[in-house]
Order: structure tokens, then sequence, then C-alpha cells
């Protein structure tokens, strides 16, 4: 899982989802893996289905149509230490204290998806995150997850 320090966005603060998957959806443009339009694909997506993933992780990508604006497979991540509520329809509050954006060539996302989704799976790991103050910080404990 390659991220380097442009793809980062230590302690943002977001009023919505949709602000914080707009956040790393520019990172990803900002950094050429993606074209401007699978940012829309992005809130699509999560219009479709939350992309909470639980232990106050979002994993917002785009949708099976949106994969015509990847130009190449990229993660981008903001950490949000007050998080920002993810849940559908207002049903029940699913905050997200870090929040990855990823995008794929073919199917490469899925391979993102399980690393961030073991490395996240403890709880410890996403407040070590949260609280991460530098990005080199961050890339060193995602960097230590796949050793």
């Amino acid at each position: 899982m390659e991220l380097n320090k442009e793809m980062i966005k230590l302690k943002q603060t977001y009023e919505t989802k949709e602000a914080a998957i707009r956040a790393v959806g520019e990172l990803l443009v900002a950094n050429g893996a993606v074209e401007p339009s699978y940012i829309d694909s992005m809130l699509e997506r999560e219009r479709i289905v939350t992309t909470h993933m639980g232990n106050f992780v979002a994993i917002p990508h785009g949708t099976d149509e949106g994969k015509q604006h990847v130009k190449k497979t990229a993660i981008a991540l903001v950490t949000v230490p007050y998080g920002v509520d993810f849940a559908p329809n207002d049903v029940e509050e699913k905050l997200a204290m870090v929040v990855f954006g990823i995008a794929g060539i073919g199917n490469e996302h899925l391979d993102l998806l399980a690393k961030i989704a073991v490395f996240c799976s403890d709880v410890d790991n996403v407040v070590r995150l949260a609280d991460a103050t530098t990005e080199e910080e961050v890339i060193a404990m995602l960097e230590e997850a796949e050793a």
C-alpha cells in the first residue's frame, strides 16, 4: 500500500460525510490518480451504500462505472479526530475518524481494501492513525502493517 505525504491530511474537521469524501477525492485528483469526475462516482457509491466499515473507519471509493476515471491505483487518507458521521439517512451514528480514499485499476482496489481492513480491524491501530501528528508517522504505521 503505497502512500506518500501529499496523499495525507491530518487533524481535519468536516461537517458532512460528503465533505470528507470530497477531501480524499481531491487528494487523489491532485496527485494524478483519478480524473475529477471520480469524486462524483465516490459520492454516488456512498448514496448507494455507506462506505463506513466499523471501528471508526470509512473507505470511500467509486462505483464500477467510475473505474473509467481512474488513471492509477492509489490511496489517500484524512484523519478526523472528532469524527464525521457516515450513517446513511441519520439511522444511527457511524463516526469515522480515519477516512481512506481509494482508486484502483481493474481489481487492484480489492487488495487495498483487504490490507486496510486487516490493519483497521484492531481499533487501537485506528486510534493511533487518528492521533498521528505527522504524515511520516502514518506512513510508517501502514508500512509496518504490510511487513
